[in-house]
């Protein structure tokens, strides 16, 4: 009886390939775990390319885990500006308080698993990456190059497929500690770059071709399987961008929830028209001067869709407490979400006009 799969293969000509072929990404370059961790939190649910530049910037503000613990948080905000999933941040900052406390950086799967906003792929990332140790990291590229390799048809939605696949990794993970640090890499970059979603697996240029079962039997291209995601919900939101003397307001969104603690231009429920819209201003006690622009814009959260009707508006009055009327220098100082990413430009654009209107 032999207990041999198609995974069992897999080390040897996938570490040959990762070292031939891997892409030249800066975390790559470092054990530094602190390097590691930050590039393991800011790429989750983010493309690599979007997260390069962010990277780069996060850690010219933020050199050590000392430096980002004590930073302000509207700096930490403005930076991560744009990647989403804010929450990320604030877990960051709150973890990196916990290891400057404890002054060295936790080096086990466990006890990097203790750290705020660490999950366990995370934890085994971190921890196989930056100090060698046999933890396999699991992630919807590890799912997809498993699945088509050993021909598996469960649903890697179900949480037991992904704890049976993990195990499965972790058995054929190599002894080397040099090995070790680069096993979980080579198998996502696999992933990313040959065994690739969305479309036929490149099975031409694999490492594992000769002995894939999915290539073998032909159902590489309809693997992983994967449960149907309930249909996320709609909110039609109406967003005003205000304007007065050369200044828009900005309101806080509150500290939990979506978006919290983040800058949002004023907003109500509802697909509003211009005379709801207008009574919408009134009833923050401005009176409307003029009308400038109407903007729709859509943005995609993971269980929720915002359609949104905009107006850009010249008002009078100083509207509720909570509203802060920002200059074009201090509109660009605070963190406003990417999904009013539309609503922002044109209040840059109305506010950079007046500036140069009186210069």
């Amino acid at each position: 009886m032999t207990t041999k799969t198609p995974l069992s293969d897999l080390p040897e000509p996938l570490l040959d390939w990762y070292r031939a072929n891997a892409r030249d990404l800066p975390w790559r370059r470092t054990r530094d775990p602190y390097r590691i961790w930050v590039s393991e939190i800011m790429l989750q649910q983010t493309r690599v390319a979007a997260v390069l530049g962010y990277y780069t910037r996060f850690l010219e503000a933020f050199p050590s885990v000392e430096a980002l613990a004590a930073a302000p948080e509207q700096q930490l905000m403005k930076l991560w500006e744009g990647l989403g999933y804010y929450s990320r941040a604030r877990n960051l900052q709150k973890a990196a308080g916990l290891v400057a406390e404890r002054g060295s950086f936790p080096d086990t799967y466990a006890e990097l698993l203790s750290l705020p906003g660490v999950g366990d792929y995370t934890a085994s990332a971190i921890a196989s990456a930056a100090f060698g140790r046999r933890e396999a990291a699991v992630d919807g590229n590890v799912l997809r190059v498993v699945t088509r390799l050993t021909d598996c048809h469960d649903d890697i939605a179900d949480p037991k497929t992904k704890k049976a696949i993990r195990a499965q990794v972790q058995a054929v993970m190599p002894e080397a500690a040099e090995d070790i640090r680069i096993f979980n890499q080579a198998t996502m970059e696999l992933g990313a770059t040959v065994c690739v979603p969305n479309g036929p697996p490149k099975c031409e240029v694999c490492p594992a071709a000769g002995f894939c079962l999915g290539r073998l039997r032909g159902t590489a291209p309809v693997l992983p399987v994967k449960a149907a995601k309930k249909a996320r919900r709609v909110e039609e939101r109406t967003v005003l961008v205000l304007l007065r003397q050369g200044r828009t307001a900005l309101r806080r969104r509150p500290g939990r929830g979506l978006l919290a603690g983040l800058w949002e231009f004023p907003n109500v429920d509802g697909a509003l028209d211009e005379d709801a819209a207008a009574a919408a201003a009134a009833a923050w006690g401005l009176t409307v001067k003029a009308w400038r622009n109407k903007l729709t814009a859509k943005h995609i959260f993971t269980h929720v869709e915002w359609h949104m009707t905009g107006y850009t508006l010249e008002v009078e009055g100083d509207g509720p407490a909570d509203f802060f009327w920002a200059d074009a220098a201090a509109l660009r100082e605070r963190a406003v979400p990417s999904a009013f990413a539309r609503y922002y430009a044109e209040a840059v654009t109305e506010l950079e006009d007046v500036w140069n209107e009186s210069n």
